[in-house]
């Protein structure tokens, strides 16, 4: 009796375990906060990021680095309060609202600012004054001393000291800056050192010359170009929304044409100019040549036009060998990419996320940069022995802020961007699980929107918590490494190298698994570690299909983002040549082809993460349903095909491989009879 009243007991428990733990991979209507302690830590984070900047403006570094202070350490344009050890502190600076440096073009090459003592005044100089006459003049009239406080204006040229606390002379003619009260001279040729300084990586001055006047000259070309870049990726997805079907072929036959054009222009070009250089070889010319000296002569043009047909031949073979490997496996991907097409037919605002997301970004990166530039003036007064000036200067425990800082931008950065895959996850797991489209949200990404926000915030602070952990350690071995350039042995060397490619390696692999997971949280509202870990199973028990399917879609992918910079890169080739100016095309294309991939990019990762999404439902779905009553596929018709299609290709080549078995394993019998 026991035994049996032991048995009926635990085995409803059981089943009620089972039916609980069991995973009904299907977006639930009752949802509940996950990782909710990760949460609660990450406002606490955030509480911490806004305690520095109060920090910062209740100790007067905000209010420092907006109206400026002088080299004693009193802030301009207010009354202050006296500074223990430091004579002429504490000073009433109502009037004085504006900085002005004795010296302003001595530049310190390696901290990067200003070495020159700095005083606040009423008046920027409206005018260049020669002499110490001049200086008094513009003191006693405008009643705005430009020397040491502790000097009287009208003894100006007489005294002693002048030579130390007052302005190198002569004094360039200045205007304030509208925010930022500093006296900035009108003529900026004085901070040519700064600038050069900032360039230091660049050896021949000549070649940093020949860049910068190539990019003043194109400057019209390049943002003609950026803008081109944006109306080409908009036009490539509107191509992935309305003609996914042919979009392989499509974007394989482009890619082909314009990287065969590309280099066939360019060889045309170096020829072109070779023939006109030859002909066009005078005297005259040749004089020129020597008197230019150090300037770039024909020949210089010529050999760059070669250097540039090389690059591309080189790019176009390794595209067309790399296409030539792939062609069996591309056209797997058309199925996925037009059930993809669809979702942005149905969800027409997931074009808009890159915006989002980029001003989200742009938002906090203004925030941080503000708040270390106030972190750069905050601190306790310091008075430096060899100068007698004030420095601000962050002691003890306080310095600890600034590191807190640099962590804060990395968990936050990769917080909004997992907050952009969780919202595409949300709103692609919505359209998929729907089986009547008609009866979809009004909006599936405001949708989305408010499931993150009310139920999962924790799980993406989690998951970006994670990959600031691998990126963190990679980042400071990349500044170890930069900082021993040079210094270090081969192995030390190779050894940095290899744990930087490990962490890069790693994160990559984070990356894509914690989008796999949140789209697994978005299913069955499951914490963070409980959906990593069912993703991955998913993901292991379709090893083939992922490696098929997602590698080929990311290559197409590739193949988009190759179109785009191409074809802006060819505008620009044509465009300058239109100038005939040979100056160095190098900069202003590397910038053009930088923002038209960052551009193509942003707008196709979207796409990339519906398609990887999109993905994980169908190996979801091809696992627990089989097409029966009561078990029948949510994946949309031409997936299915797709689905069908594979499977006959499969055992067409399981029938030829038996075929081609039987003949060895029946010829040991027949030896033997």
């Amino acid at each position: 009796m026991r035994r049996s009243t032991s048995s009926s007991y635990k085995g409803p428990s059981r089943s009620k375990w089972i039916k609980r733990t069991k995973r009904e991979w299907k977006p639930l209507e009752d949802r509940s906060c996950t990782d909710l302690p990760w949460f609660l830590l990450f406002v606490l984070f955030c509480v911490g990021m806004c305690g520095i900047c109060g920090f910062t403006i209740v100790t007067g570094g905000a209010s420092r680095l907006v109206f400026g202070y002088d080299s004693y350490g009193n802030t301009c344009g207010q009354l202050n309060d006296p500074i223990e050890g430091v004579r002429y502190s504490g000073l009433d600076h109502t009037d004085r609202k504006y900085v002005f440096f004795l010296d302003p073009c001595n530049i310190d090459i390696i901290q990067r600012k200003i070495k020159s003592m700095a005083l606040c005044v009423k008046i920027c100089p409206t005018e260049e004054l020669a002499t110490y006459h001049d200086l008094r003049r513009f003191a006693m009239t405008n009643v705005s001393e430009l020397c040491s406080y502790e000097l009287p204006a009208h003894k100006y040229p007489y005294l002693p000291e002048r030579f130390e606390k007052c302005p190198k002379l002569p004094v360039p003619e200045s205007k304030a800056l509208p925010v930022f009260n500093r006296c900035i001279p009108v003529d900026i040729s004085c901070y040519a050192k700064f600038a050069k300084a900032v360039v230091t990586f660049v050896s021949d001055n000549s070649m940093l010359n020949r860049l910068i006047a190539g990019v003043a000259a194109s400057k019209e070309i390049i943002v003609g170009l950026c803008l081109l870049a944006l109306v080409l990726s908009m036009i490539l997805m509107v191509i992935i929304r309305y003609i996914s079907a042919v979009l392989v072929w499509i974007l394989t036959g482009l890619v082909v044409l314009a990287s065969l054009g590309g280099t066939s222009v360019l060889w045309w070009l170096y020829i072109d100019y070779r023939m006109t250089m030859n002909e066009t070889m005078t005297k005259d010319l040749k004089e020129t040549e020597e008197v230019s000296g150090g300037m770039k002569t024909p020949k210089d043009h010529a050999q760059g036009l070669l250097i540039y047909a090389i690059s591309a031949t080189v790019f176009t073979g390794i595209l067309l060998l790399l296409m030539l490997f792939m062609r069996k496996r591309v056209a797997l991907t058309i199925a996925l990419f037009h059930v993809a097409g669809k979702v942005f037919i149905h969800l027409p605002l997931l074009a808009l996320q890159p915006f989002c997301t980029f001003l989200a970004l742009f938002l906090f990166w203004v925030y941080w940069i503000l708040v270390l530039l106030f972190l750069g003036t905050t601190g306790n007064p310091e008075k430096n022995e060899d100068t007698g000036l004030v420095e601000f200067r962050l002691t003890g425990g306080l310095q600890y802020m600034t590191w807190y800082h640099a962590v804060g931008l990395i968990w936050i950065s990769e917080f909004i961007l997992a907050c952009q895959q969780m919202t595409v996850a949300g709103a692609v797991v919505t359209y998929y699980f729907t089986r009547d489209k008609t009866k979809l949200p009004v909006t599936p990404i405001l949708s989305s929107v408010l499931r993150l926000v009310r139920y999962h915030l924790g799980t993406v602070a989690k998951g970006s918590f994670i990959i600031t952990l691998v990126k963190i350690p990679r980042l400071i071995l990349m500044y170890i490494h930069n900082q021993l350039k040079g210094k270090e042995n081969a192995c030390a060397r190779c050894m940095l190298k290899a744990c930087i490619c490990c962490l890069w390696c790693l994160e990559k692999c984070l990356n894509y698994l914690n989008q796999n997971a949140y789209a697994a949280t978005a299913i069955n509202s499951t914490s963070f570690c409980t959906s990593a870990r069912d993703a991955f199973m998913i993901l292991v028990e379709n090893a083939l299909r992922v490696a098929t399917i997602n590698t080929v879609g990311d290559f197409v992918l590739f193949l988009g983002k190759v179109l785009i910079v191409t074809c802006t890169a060819f505008a620009g080739v044509i465009a300058l040549n239109y100038q005939r100016d040979y100056t160095e095309w190098v900069l202003p294309l590397i910038i053009v082809c930088l923002f038209a991939f960052l551009v193509a990019h942003c707008f196709l990762s979207i796409f990339e993460i519906v398609v990887d999404v999109l993905f994980l439902c169908f190996a979801i779905d091809t696992k627990y349903n089989n097409g029966t009553p009561g078990r029948e596929f949510y994946m949309d018709k031409a997936l299915m095909e797709f689905v069908e299609n594979s499977r006959k290709s499969l055992a067409l080549e399981e029938r030829s491989r038996s075929k081609r078995s039987r003949p060895k394993e029946e010829a040991p019998g027949t030896s033997s009879a």
